[in-house]
């Protein structure tokens, strides 16, 4: 039996077909045109649709890598439903290495968006038109701010259901409970009845290869999740890991301007009282300690040695059994990071 007929921009993708679309993103000033390009795969059999996106902040381009490999992977010839992929939403940001629009504003806070606002506006309405409103799901890549570096991490709605499950298939681990910012996607997501997760992992302009095979995993077990491919052949024989969900966080700032010298890595255990840097002069004649407030772990964490007061230098997560979440990290380590240098254009396998 056809399925119901699936375009964007106008352009009709047929069940069992791939297709890339170019979406119309204004004009530079030399007059040459700006594209956002969106690559469609349509299963065989209808099933549910899922988008996922990256480079909404243009600096943030480990989600580019990640959909890269996402799309190269055999799996996708057996998907049911329909897989959206968008690498780069913010192309005017990422061709000029920045977080922002040529304006200065920020993409990611300006969701829903208006056919006749500013350049971001008019982005988010192009890509809620064209993208979200035509999904069923969602997954949205970002990465930590530039020089700051996050731990694998998943950001969502638990209060929503649907969400939680997705959240928990992803299999990173942590689960950040996290409340909708105005003017963001996951906020307009919401509100069109969405469900979306927010994958946050590495650090702006860099990539970071754990961060990116977490990531490409985790599409794929959320894919499986939803029943668009079928379950691993490993699945019976290896648990996913069981993620553990923080309530709160909050980072721990800079009582005073100088050069940092960090202590702790991201994701390590912190007690209250914990050490976690020395801000000092040059001359080491005045040293300022940075310790946590309190338990948890460090899913965050400024790597410029160069602050001022007032800068953000740790995010921690509070969790009841800090002991667990810093087993859950290593398993992570232990799964992805590469035991030998890859040989040039050669990845690891994800099944």
């Amino acid at each position: 039996m056809a399925g119901r007929p699936f375009s964007v921009n106008g352009t009709i993708i047929n069940q069992g077909c791939r297709a890339t679309i170019e979406l119309p993103a204004g004009r530079l000033y030399t007059h040459a045109p700006m594209t956002i390009p969106v690559h469609v795969v349509r299963g065989r059999h209808n099933g549910p649709r899922l988008f996922v996106c990256a480079a909404i902040h243009g600096d943030e381009i480990n989600g580019v890598e990640i959909i890269r490999r996402l799309l190269k992977m055999s799996l996708l010839k057996r998907i049911r439903g329909t897989l959206i992929a968008v690498p780069i939403v913010n192309v005017h940001g990422f061709i000029n290495h920045s977080r922002y629009l040529p304006d200065r504003r920020d993409l990611n806070r300006s969701f829903p968006g208006s056919e006749k606002g500013s350049l971001a506006a008019r982005i988010a309405h192009l890509f809620m038109d064209e993208v979200v409103n035509k999904c069923t799901h969602g997954i949205d890549l970002h990465t930590g701010a530039i020089h700051r570096g996050n731990l694998p991490q998943i950001r969502a709605n638990l209060d929503d259901s649907e969400t939680e499950k997705l959240a928990r298939a992803f299999d990173v681990p942590v689960i950040i409970s996290a409340n909708l910012r105005d003017g963001s996607l996951r906020e307009a997501a919401a509100e069109a009845g969405i469900p979306m997760l927010l994958y946050e992992s590495g650090e702006a302009l860099r990539f970071d290869e754990v961060s990116i095979r977490a990531g490409v995993k985790g599409i794929i077990n959320v894919m499986r999740e939803l029943d668009m491919l079928a379950p691993s052949p490993k699945s019976a024989k290896k648990k996913n890991m069981e993620p553990v969900v923080a309530r709160s966080s909050s980072w721990i700032r800079a009582g005073g301007s100088g050069i940092l010298r960090a202590l702790v890595p991201l994701g390590g255990k912190v007690e209250r009282g914990t050490l976690l840097g020395v801000v000092a002069d040059p001359f080491g004649e005045r040293e300022l300690q940075v310790k946590s407030p309190f338990r948890g772990i460090v899913i965050g964490r400024n790597n410029l040695p160069l602050v001022n007061e007032g800068d953000a230098l740790y995010h921690i997560a509070r969790f009841g059994d800090v002991e667990e979440v810093e087993a859950k990290v290593d398993e992570l380590h232990d799964e992805y990071t590469p035991e030998v240098t890859l040989a040039p254009h050669t990845e690891s396998p994800i099944i």
